[in-house]
Order: structure tokens, then C-alpha cells, then sequence
């Protein structure tokens, strides 16, 4: 071969034609022989054939026929089989294994006979889902020699312990594997081992992960893998067991646990070198692999051919190359008969090579990384179609790729295309072809797939050290370069987020558009709705602290989320293609997202008032959908669309809309520099941040959750203007454009529309947004704390530079060190996954959006009680994730100045009535729009009666005290007009068992420093004279208001004080001053609402001896 090659000035006779891999695929790096010519212009078809089924150099003899299916079948059974006939036997030699073959069968399964609890399998083959509170089970199969594996895919990443057991080990409710002897297990919920103790051992597991359970009986070890790493030997030493009496696979899952067994009857995702599968393979893999690396060749040359077209045309002319394309028709099919052939043989090895040997093939083909070889993969799909057996094998594909996308990790060198992007983006050309969605829409695991196409894999501690391997803070003393490189990584990272969530919105604008053949005819976008109806069907509860069992994964609550809101907020980008678009009569070709759109809104009424199965437990303003429906019928014309105008609450001299020159902050062209963000990802955080230490007391565990954008007990203290702007000022205007029209004759309720799609994600972000934004504002408190922490220690380092004392510091320092970096690694994740700029303006224009159908229907009463409390829940949730985001979008001084120039409010009777401006961080220009309507709602419904839910009060009351920390919250509150006649009086009569806490807060801040108590360390003495002014005219005006009112005040201080009468002797021993040791809160009222109107009060009342005592017994602290 040395001697062959092309030569300077002529061809010569042994051509050998050697064509460069470049095609800047990574399979194609090695040089691939094409063709090989002993003489002139003969017999390069062999050597080209050879080369294709990698047979040893002339061992095809002269073809003299022509080149037919038939011929290469006959070279397939009788060269290839006989040449590789040897290879593949790993695996051959499995003594020291015994299956039980009770059941008649060889396949390694659960033990229904060893279950102790309630564990199902939902989803063959061996999908299993703990429904009692501790649930074990295991295998049928058991070693006792060699060294054996499986794996397991987590679907949850709770409680579930993992590993080997013998027949003695004992499972009981409350005892699995690993709590007896010759039982061990790996938990990496709480990352330990377990053999009758536990030990800490190994890492976090997430969901997704794919856990190896290794045993090594030649050297009495068991180890365990995560995602193919190894997380260390775990146990060493086990007892050697005999035939028959070995060590089963055994899992034991906490309640509603999921997790999938594989135990060799699919290829594993990370096999392990040395270790063999306790289920042997289909004796039909080998050949069938063989095969697709043959057609892989092929299918590789002709890539080749295309990428070197200059030189083989040339070489063509001359006679000395087979053109390719008069081969791979032949040898392609001739290939393909023998590969379904062998399947149909062997129907039993269809899923393992669908799983394994064909999907590497055509990810091979495809390839991982842009650009992708979509000629190569439409050929190679359409040679597959032409077979019988081909969409069999193709669903088992499919439903592989869509595993690959829960297991799929980010990997930072590999971005931007990395993590289940690869999967992704062939799912979707495959799924474009007509007869390969209805395909996979008929299959039984349509949905699951579906949902796992849709998942995406968290990463843990250790996950996010190798995606951010430099970290920086503002401040740090870390490496300059650390700075850069953060930068460099976080950018990174955030393009491998966007091709995923790109290729997720394509898989669903495909589902959108796929018509399904049945009778009665569906409308486009009918299969889309179905899952997504089965899909919140499915998460009924999932907001809870416990979930029930068979909930999804909270990323694909997330993915479906952000899928709809990048469809509502930035439109659906399929032009005339998205019929269904049209057919709700939406301007497809302007692709002007549904939030976006202005002019008349319209919202159909029915989604509130019809009983789903997917809806009906869910809980309603006014109570129950089966009490309401009973006391508070509505009737048919009640039941129709609603119609405003967007902007109806304004005048047209100060009105700004969708449709006026000036837009709306989610439509205006402020910006900042988002490099200069990313570049300093710490700096940028929320205001009061880190302020860690509230002097807000502890709310009552009667209060509703606080909003996930963080806590809500910031500093009481004022906070700093974020605008040199004067506030102007507000006033009602009349409702205007507001009507109630009948349901068009011509919709269809198979239609799904924009409003459709909008109540369900508002119910998505309630279910699985909210809780990782509360996760996220975490991390960021956290972070802010571990700061000033390790500040402080490098401080006292500095001052006390010797002794014990300094070693103490050091450790400390080492601990608040890591814990710093840490945060910041998780707060710069949660930064890249969930605060994109796009996801903002979106949650901004669906909270605008929101609470102005909140207002226009809080007029219609029959219809308000009829309004899922998630609606309110997640308007509020998703305000202050808004209000504190980060990074910012536009300097905090446009917000102020935008925002309150143009919006006035309406007049207490009205229901639309627009609110002041947001405070602080939100990243928006002219994000008083959305203050505005919002502190409206929540003054108007805080004490509203027709809410029956007290908790969703007391979240709009815990609003309340967070906005009047602002100052430009503060003066927003004096110059509304609802604020001013409402709050007073409401808040006087919220002061009860379960709201006295809030309200006190809210009443100290508005009277703070003006004769309410004094004013210490430097309080700044600002507050609202306003209120005091309307505070004490409530007082004056509602004797039966302030006389409850009283009574109950009085009630807590004489609790107050029989409660701490011990402590108060105690401490008035030792501190003389003993209104710096106990500020009661609830005295300094009668300072704030003046003595002079309560000694009239009881001038006037008489009879409250006792109130007058004890205003006596507290004015003496």
C-alpha cells in the first residue's frame, strides 16, 4: 500500500483513491479507503465493498454480475459472518449467575414475591413507583461469582436506597436494603451508605441521574457510579456466598419515589469496564451492529464524496472511480434486508437494538454538534420507511432519544450544543415526517416521552464545580482572571440554556401543528391540549410540601412553561403555517405575541366556570367549584367572553398602550449593557440583598407563605430612593370600553387558544416556577450572608494576627469561603436558567396582563368567586420575583421616571383601577404600569370578603408590609385615592388572631418616628403623615371599628405581658433600662394614634376601666 498513491504528472496502476475525512464531522477524523484498482480502470467496485463491510483486502473475489440487493445479502451471510464470526464474546462466559425461571421465563425482572409495601411498575419494563411510605423489592436473579452491574435512571431524586441484598435480609415498613447485614445500599438524597449504619458516602444525586450498582465477588467489593464516574468503593470485604444463595439486586423507594431498572435488557448509558450485565444481550446484537457500521461507512463515504467533489469528478472523468451513488442504492438495501431480517427472527432484540446499536448509528449520522447532516440522516430515514419493520424499531427509538434528554448533562467544553440538545433536534427532524409523528402519537408512551423530551437535568454541587470551575464575587480575593473567566463560562452556559429551550419550542410547535386522523376530525392543536390537560391533571398537589406519587419532574413543569410564555410573549414564528392560529381569528403573519398584541382584549369566561377533571379540585376565590356551583349558579349569559380596552382606565391624554407611540416598558427600546451585567453577576443583585438581619418580628405560622422572590422580613428601615423623580400625583378615571359580548357562533371548542394556553401557564408557574424561584432567592440571601460573614472573618484575621484564636478564625474563614462559592455558583445557575431577559419581559407582560382581567372581573361578581386562587398566587409570586430580580434590565431611575409619569387611578367605586409604580429592581422601564394595577388589587382585596381563603389574604396583606418599606411605594400609597379610603379602616379590622402581625408591621411603618414609639440607633424619622392623619379620623369617626380594634390590641398586650412577667422580674434585676431590653411592639400604637383621641374615645364610651389600666401598666415601659 506504500507504494500506491497519487503521483505528480500521472495515475498509476495501482490507484489506490484515499479521500480525507474533513468534512468537519468529529466521526470523520481518519482517512477512509475508498476504492482500490490493481489495474486500469478495473475492479475498484470490490475493494470499495471491502472497505464497506470491512472485509480483509481481496477477499471479495471479481464481480462479473451486476451489483444487486441480492449480491450484497450474499456477501453479508457469507463473508461478513464468517470474517467477524469470532468477535463480540464478552459477555459468553456468565457462570456464577442463577435466574429464577419460576415464571417460564429468562428475563431478569422484579420479584413480585419479595415486594414488601406498595411498589407498581407504570411503565414497562421495569418503571417502578413507591406508593407506601416504604416499599422494597428485589430482583429475580442473584451472583455469587464474577463481577456484575445494572443501573438505575432516577425520575425523582428523593429517598430511595440502591444496592445488593441476600435472601436473609429482611424487608419490613420500615427497613430495606441496607439495614441488615449482607445488605448494602447508596442513598444520595441523604448521601450516605448503608449497612446497618450509615456512612457518609458519595454525592447528591438529582433526577435523571444514572446510578451503576456494581459488585465485584472476585474481590468482595461493591462500588457505585454516577453517571459513569465512580463515586469510590463503598463496601469491601462483603461475605463470599455460594450457588444459589447469592447477592440480588434490591431497591427500597420512600413514597412516591421513581426510578428505572435496567438490568442489562437495554444497553446501559455508562457501562462499566469488567463488569457484565446481569441480563445477557439478544444473540442477534452483534450482527445487527455489524451491519450498522457497514451502513454507517457508507453512508460516512458518501459525505466524503461530497465534501471532496472537485477531486472525484476528476478522477471520474478518468475512469478510475465507481461513482458512489451507483452503489449505495444496492448495498444500502441489500444491508437493510438482512438488518430487518435478523429482526424479524429475533423479535425479542428489537428493543435493546433500537436502543442501543441503531440509535448510536443515527445520532452518528445526525451528529452531536452543528452543522448537522440532515441529507445524510432524510436518506437514511427514508431507506428505513421502505421496510415493514422499520417503524417498530423507530418508536424504540424515539422513546431513546427521549431518555437520553433526562439523563443528558450540560458539559461546558461541549457548548453550546451539549446536554439533550443532540437528542432534541433529531427528535425533531424526525418528527416532521408525517408518518413518524402519527407514529409515535399512537404509541402507549406518547406523553411519557413526550414529558421526557421536555425534561432537562439539574446540575448538583458537583455538576456546577465542573461547569463553573472559576469563581468571583465583587470583593474577592480570588485570581483577576477568575473574573473573565466567569464571564466567559456563565455566557456559555446561558447558549446551551437557549438552544434547549429553542429546540423544546420546536418539538411543540410540531404537536401544535400535527392533525391526528380521527373521527370526528381534530383541530390543530387538540393533541397539544390533551397533554397539556393531562399533564396538570397529572401535578394536582405538587405544590405541596409532600407531593403525591406521580407527579412530573419539576423541569418539565418548567420547559412547558417556558415554552408557552415565549409563545404568548414573543410569538409563535410559524407564519401562515400555524393554521390553528388563524382559525382563532390571530394575525399569524404579524407573529406579534399574545401579550404584546394591545388594542381589544377578550378572555372566554367558560375556562373558569366548566368542571375539567384537570380543574376541579382546584380551589376557587370563592370556595369549592362544587359548593360554588350550588350557591352561586351563573348563568348562560354570565358564561361568555369579556371584552376591554386595553388602556380603558386611563384618559387619552396620559394613556399608554400597545397601540400609542409610547409602549408599554415590555415593549420599549430601553436596554442596558447585559455584558456589563454578566461581567459582574454579584454586584447586580437585588436591592437590601444584604441586609440579613430584620428587625421585622417573625410572622405567625398562620401566614401565608412568603413570596418566593425572597424574604419578605427585609429592614423596616426606609429604603433609598431609586429615582431623583417627584412622584406625580394619581386620581380615579371612569372605566371606559368595557362590554360583555356573546360567544362568537362559529368557535369551537377543540380550538386552543392564546387565553387557554395563558390559564394553563399561570397554573404551571404556581405548581413548579414558584418553588425554584423561592429555591433561587435562597441561594441569593445566603449568598449575601456568607459574604459579610467572611468579611467579617478576614477582618478579625487582620486584628488578631496570633494565637488560638487566629487558627479558629482560619477554619471559619475556610468554611464561609466555600460556602460563598457555592452560593455563587448557584445563584449564577439560577441567574442563567431563569432570569433571561426574554423570560422577563414575558412574566412582566403576563402579570400586566393578569391583573387587569383580575380587575375587570372583580366587577362581575357571580364570576370573581368563580377565579382559581392561582391566578392571585401566582400574580403576587411572580410580582416580587419581578420587583427584586437580577440581573436589572434598565437603571432602577428609569423605573421610576417612566412609570409614574403617565398612570392615574380610577375612583374607589370603579373596579379598573391602575396602582403605583414597582420599587427598586424590577427590571423594566415604565414598570409602574404594572405597580400600579398591582398595589391596586391588593388594597382593594386584602380584607376582600368575597376571598374565602384566608391564606391568599394574608399573602396580599404580607405584600402590603413589604411595599410601604419603600419610599416610592410610600408616596405611591398617599396619592392613591383607594389606598387612602380603604386601608385604614381595612386595616384596623384585619388586626385579629391570625393578621395582627402584618398589620403591626405595616401600622409601625407608616407612623415610625412621629411620636409612635421613639425613634433609636439613627432610625430615620420618615413615615406617612397622611395615614397617621386618616388613622386617627378612622379612630375618631368608627366608635364600633376602634372599640374592636382596642379590645383586641388589649388582648394581645395582656397576653403579651402575663406571658413574659417572669421574664421581665428576671431581667429588670440586671438592666435598669428595661425599654432597651423588651420594645413591645403593640404600646407604641397609642402614641401613634395620639393619646388625645383615645382619652376622648373613652370620655365618649366610658366603661374601660381596665384598657385604661393597662394603657397605664404598658406606658410605664
Amino acid at each position: 500500500m506504500a507504494e500506491d498513491g497519487l503521483r505528480t504528472g500521472g495515475l498509476s496502476s495501482g490507484l489506490a483513491v484515499i479521500l480525507n475525512g474533513g468534512d468537519k464531522r468529529e466521526s470523520s477524523s481518519k482517512s477512509r479507503l475508498v476504492s482500490y484498482c490493481d489495474e486500469f480502470g478495473h475492479q475498484s467496485v470490490e475493494r470499495t465493498l471491502e472497505h464497506i463491510f470491512d472485509l480483509p483486502y481481496k477477499s471479495i473475489i471479481p464481480l462479473t454480475g451486476p451489483i444487486d440487493t441480492n449480491l450484497i445479502r450474499a456477501i453479508i451471510k457469507n463473508d461478513l459472518v464468517r470474517f467477524h464470526r469470532n468477535l463480540d464474546t464478552l459477555g459468553s462466559n456468565r457462570d456464577g449467575l442463577y435466574i429464577d425461571r419460576s415464571s417460564g421465563s429468562n428475563i431478569v425482572a422484579i420479584d413480585e414475591s419479595s415486594i414488601c409495601g406498595d411498589i407498581r411498575i407504570i411503565k414497562p419494563p421495569l418503571l417502578l413507583e413507591s406508593l407506601g411510605m416504604f416499599s422494597s423489592a428485589r430482583a429475580n436473579v442473584c451472583v455469587w461469582k464474577g463481577k456484575w452491574m445494572y443501573e438505575v435512571i432516577l425520575e425523582t431524586s428523593g429517598i430511595q436506597q440502591l444496592g445488593w441484598a441476600t435472601l436473609s435480609c429482611p424487608f419490613t415498613d420500615h427497613k430495606g436494603v441496607g439495614d441488615a447485614d449482607d445488605s448494602y445500599a447508596f442513598d444520595g438524597k441523604r448521601v450516605s451508605k448503608w449497612n446497618k449504619e450509615a456512612e457518609t458516602y458519595g454525592q447528591s444525586w438529582v433526577s435523571g441521574d444514572v446510578i451503576g450498582c456494581c459488585i465485584d465477588l472476585d474481590n468482595d467489593e461493591i462500588s457505585f457510579y454516577r453517571n459513569g464516574m465512580s463515586l469510590g468503593v463503598a463496601f469491601n470485604g462483603i461475605r463470599k456466598m455460594g450457588a444459589g444463595g447469592g447477592y440480588y439486586p434490591a431497591i427500597s423507594l420512600s413514597q412516591g419515589e421513581r426510578c428505572e431498572l435496567n438490568f442489562g435488557g437495554r444497553p446501559f448509558k455508562y457501562p462499566i469496564e469488567g463488569f457484565l450485565t446481569l441480563q445477557a444481550p439478544p444473540s442477534a446484537n452483534s450482527l445487527a451492529t455489524r451491519l450498522l457500521r457497514c451502513l454507517s461507512r457508507l453512508v460516512e463515504m458518501q459525505c466524503t464524496e461530497r465534501a471532496e467533489f472537485n477531486s472525484v469528478e476528476k478522477l471520474r472523468r478518468l475512469k478510475r472511480f465507481v461513482p458512489l451513488e451507483e452503489l449505495f442504492d444496492p448495498v444500502s438495501r441489500g444491508i437493510c434486508k438482512e438488518f430487518f431480517a435478523l429482526l424479524d427472527a429475533e423479535r425479542g432484540s428489537m428493543e435493546y437494538i433500537g436502543w442501543g446499536s441503531l440509535f448510536s448509528f443515527m445520532m452518528e449520522v445526525f451528529g452531536t454538534q452543528t452543522p448537522h447532516d440532515y441529507s445524510s440522516m432524510n436518506k437514511v430515514l427514508d431507506l428505513f420507511l421502505e421496510f415493514q419493520g422499520s417503524k417498530l424499531i423507530l418508536e424504540h427509538v424515539i422513546n431513546a432519544l427521549s431518555c437520553s434528554c433526562k439523563t443528558a448533562s450540560l458539559v461546558l467544553t461541549e457548548c453550546p450544543y451539549t446536554g439533550p440538545y443532540p437528542y432534541l433536534a433529531l427528535a425533531c427532524h424526525m418528527l416532521r415526517r408525517e408518518e413518524l409523528m402519527l407514529l409515535w402519537w399512537k404509541s402507549s408512551d406518547f406523553e411519557w416521552s413526550f414529558e421526557g423530551f421536555l425534561s432537562r437535568k439539574s446540575p448538583n454541587k458537583q455538576d456546577l464545580q465542573c461547569m463553573m470551575p472559576s469563581v468571583w464575587w465583587p470583593g474577592s480575593c480570588e485570581d483577576v482572571s477568575y473574573e473573565s473567566n466567569m464571564m466567559l463560562t456563565t455566557t456559555a452556559l446561558s447558549g446551551a440554556i437557549s438552544k434547549i429551550e429553542e429546540k423544546h419550542r420546536d418539538l411543540c410547535r410540531l404537536v401544535m401543528q400535527f392533525i391526528p386522523p380521527t373521527m370526528p376530525l381534530q383541530l390543530p392543536g387538540s393533541v397539544f391540549r390533551t397533554f397539556l390537560q393531562n399533564l396538570l391533571l397529572k401535578n394536582r398537589g405538587a405544590d405541596r410540601n409532600v407531593p403525591p406519587p406521580g407527579v412530573s419532574s419539576n423541569s418539565v413543569i418548567v420547559s412547558v412553561y417556558t415554552v408557552i410564555l415565549h409563545f404568548l410573549s414573543e410569538g409563535f414564528a410559524v407564519g401562515d403555517n400555524c393554521g390553528w392560529m388563524k382559525g382563532c381569528g390571530i394575525n399569524a403573519e404579524s407573529d406579534v405575541g399574545f401579550l404584546h398584541r394591545g388594542g381589544q382584549q377578550t378572555f372566554p369566561m367558560g375556562l373558569f366556570l366548566k368542571n375539567d377533571p384537570h380543574r376541579s379540585d382546584i380551589s376557587r376565590l370563592g370556595g369549592s367549584f362544587s359548593h360554588l356551583s350550588k350557591s352561586n349558579p351563573v348563568t348562560d349569559q354570565e358564561a361568555e367572553v369579556v371584552r376591554w380596552e386595553e388602556g380603558c382606565m386611563d384618559d387619552e391624554e396620559t394613556r399608554v398602550t400597545h397601540l400609542t407611540r409610547q409602549q408599554p416598558c415590555c415593549c420599549s427600546n430601553y436596554d442596558v449593557d447585559f455584558t456589563r451585567v454578566l461581567k459582574d453577576p454579584i454586584r447586580h443583585t437585588a436591592k437590601g440583598a444584604r441586609g440579613h438581619c430584620s428587625t421585622i418580628p417573625e410572622r405567625s405560622a398562620h401566614v401565608a407563605a412568603e413570596c418566593s422572590a425572597g424574604t419578605l422580613n427585609d429592614e423596616i428601615a426606609d429604603k433609598p430612593s431609586s429615582s431623583d423623580q417627584s412622584e406625580p400625583e394619581f386620581d380615579y378615571r371612569p372605566v371606559q370600553h368595557l362590554m360583555i359580548v356573546p360567544r362568537e357562533s362559529n368557535f369551537s371548542t377543540a380550538t386552543l387558544r392564546e387565553e387557554e394556553l395563558l390559564d394553563a401557564m399561570l397554573l404551571l408557574y404556581h405548581i413548579g416556577l414558584a418553588p425554584n424561584f423561592k429555591q433561587a432567592s435562597h441561594y441569593m440571601s445566603h449568598q449575601s450572608q456568607s459574604i459579610s460573614l467572611l468579611e467579617e472573618t478576614d477582618k478579625q484575621i487582620k486584628e488578631r494576627a496570633c494565637g488560638e484564636q487566629l487558627k479558629h478564625l482560619k477554619e471559619a474563614r475556610s468554611i464561609y469561603r466555600e460556602e460563598v462559592i457555592d452560593c455563587v455558583r448557584h445563584c449564577a445557575w439560577y441567574r442563567i436558567s431563569l432570569f433571561s431577559r426574554w423570560k422577563q419581559r414575558g412574566m412582566y407582560a403576563a402579570c400586566m396582563w393578569s391583573v387587569q382581567l383580575l380587575l375587570v372581573l372583580s366587577k362581575m361578581d357571580s364570576i370573581f368567586s368563580y377565579i382559581p386562587e392561582f391566578y392571585v398566587e401566582a400574580l403576587v409570586d411572580c410580582f416580587h420575583v419581578l420587583r427584586k430580580s437580577d440581573p436589572p434590565f434598565v437603571p432602577s431611575s428609569l423605573l421610576i421616571k417612566q412609570g409614574l409619569a403617565s398612570f392615574y387611578l380610577l375612583k374607589q367605586e370603579s373596579i379598573l383601577m391602575l396602582l403605583l409604580i414597582i420599587a427598586g429592581g424590577l427590571p423594566f422601564a415604565s414598570v409602574g404600569q404594572l405597580g400600579l394595577l398591582f398595589v391596586t388589587f391588593v388594597v382593594t382585596h386584602f380584607n376582600d370578603p368575597r376571598i374565602s381563603s384566608a391564606d391568599l389574604r394574608d399573602l396580599l396583606l404580607q405584600s402590603i408590609s413589604v411595599l410601604v418599606q419603600y419610599k416610592e411605594f410610600m408616596a405611591a400609597f398617599e396619592s392613591n385615592v383607594a389606598a387612602t379610603q380603604r386601608m385604614p379602616k381595612a386595616l384596623l379590622s384585619a388586626f385579629d388572631n391570625r393578621s395582627w402581625i402584618p398589620v403591626t408591621n405595616i401600622l409601625l411603618r407608616l407612623c415610625k418616628g412621629s411620636g409612635f414609639g421613639s425613634s433609636k440607633h439613627g432610625e430615620s424619622s420618615s413615615s406617612s403623615i397622611v395615614f397617621q392623619i386618616l388613622l386617627r379620623e378612622a379612630c375618631i369617626d368608627d366608635d364600633e371599628l376602634f372599640s374592636a380594634f382596642l379590645n383586641r390590641l388589649f388582648n394581645y398586650l395582656s397576653w403579651t405581658m402575663t406571658e413574659f412577667s417572669v421574664s421581665v422580674r428576671d431581667m429588670q434585676e440586671k438592666h435598669r433600662d428595661f425599654s432597651d431590653i423588651f420594645p413591645c411592639n403593640t404600646d407604641r400604637y397609642f402614641s401613634g394614634f395620639s393619646t388625645k383621641e383615645m382619652l376622648e374615645f373613652f370620655r365618649r364610651r366610658g366603661g374601660l376601666r381596665r384598657d385604661c389600666d393597662l394603657i397605664n401598666f404598658s406606658s410605664s415601659f
